[in-house]
């Protein structure tokens, strides 16, 4: 068992895929905002990439050991500590029993994630122990995870002192700015050429009222096709307006004149035109991204989506490790 001292800020359990194939049920797939730095946090102890690990949001927590076990801390630079000691992220680090791991505010970056060997061994709930916070379940009692509590690990086996390659790392550095990828469609069609020309000129502010659900965007103003004007009345009034249909993950949901990025614990449908999609391999982007970041988005095609895809896959695997 691993002892919840302090949790953080909305600190939970999270594993890869997540939650799949309930979606229409209305639990969305969950799992690690950035699979990227979460699957080398678990590569680096041992563990199969997609095991369940923690996912720390701006501020993280502090855990007591019961045992002898190795841990990995990756993502935005929380400053962790063992015993008040600093250790250094992207490796895997020994830890005794009764030792005190803590992480702080995220200097750099918005996320970070602890593996530790064999995993967080909480219940699977329809086939995930990914939390899903509006549903309570998955996790820890469905939600984040709390002072007091304890998690379980499962059997791990030790392995050496090694971390992750630096080039093999996803760029978490202080920024400002964003260039984030996306795709057109599925509804790029109800926004006319101005319009399009427009939203990839223009600066974009992420909104603090941004979640695991959305990231809410502020920018100029959109303008529409005639097809959102010339339609029936039950696709609804505004421009932005469709009858209600499938919302894909990674979606740039139009509600009115506010974009919002539908990220991994998104609805799956509704009545808004979704002009474009991010791919989930640009994710770890908006996961390490922080309220009153600009976003400027870059205009890519599915095959370069898939071959971004791919390089992820290849950068998340145990060719990315090395000794220490």
């Amino acid at each position: 068992m691993i002892g919840v001292v302090a949790p953080g800020l909305e600190t939970s359990v999270q594993d890869l895929p997540g939650r799949i194939g309930y979606w229409e049920q209305g639990f969305p797939p969950s799992g690690p905002m950035d699979s990227w730095s979460f699957r080398l946090a678990n590569l680096l102890v041992g563990n199969e990439a997609e095991s369940a690990a923690l996912e720390c949001q701006f501020i993280g927590p502090s855990l007591r050991f019961d045992r002898a076990t190795v841990i990995a801390v990756t993502g935005a630079d929380m400053k962790p500590k063992l015993d008040g000691e600093p250790i250094e992220n992207w490796t895997s680090v020994p830890v005794q029993p009764g030792q005190v791991l803590t992480l702080g505010s995220a200097a750099v970056g918005a996320r970070a994630y602890i593996a530790i060997a064999g995993g967080i061994d909480t219940p699977p709930v329809l086939g995930s122990r990914s939390t899903f916070h509006m549903a309570g379940v998955g996790g820890v009692e469905g939600y984040a995870v709390k002072a007091g509590q304890s998690l379980p690990v499962g059997k791990g086996r030790a392995v050496p002192r090694r971390k992750v390659r630096p080039d093999h790392r996803p760029d978490i550095r202080a920024r400002r700015d964003w260039q984030i990828e996306v795709v057109r469609g599925p509804n790029d069609d109800w926004i006319d050429e101005e319009g399009h020309h427009r939203f990839f000129a223009s600066d974009w502010k992420l909104q603090a009222k941004s979640n695991r659900t959305g990231l809410r965007l502020t920018g100029p103003e959109f303008t529409f096709a005639p097809r959102a004007y010339d339609k029936r009345p039950e696709h609804g009034q505004h421009p932005s307006n469709i009858l209600d249909h499938g919302y894909p993950l990674g979606a740039i949901n139009l509600a009115g004149q506010t974009p919002i990025i539908l990220v991994n614990d998104a609805p799956s449908t509704g009545g808004f035109i979704n002009p474009y999609t991010v791919p989930t391999a640009t994710f770890w982007k908006l996961a390490q991204s922080r309220p009153g970041d600009i976003y400027r988005f870059t205009e890519i095609d599915i095959e370069a989506a898939q071959a971004l895809r791919r390089r992820l896959d290849r950068l998340c695997s145990l060719d990315s490790l090395e000794p220490m």
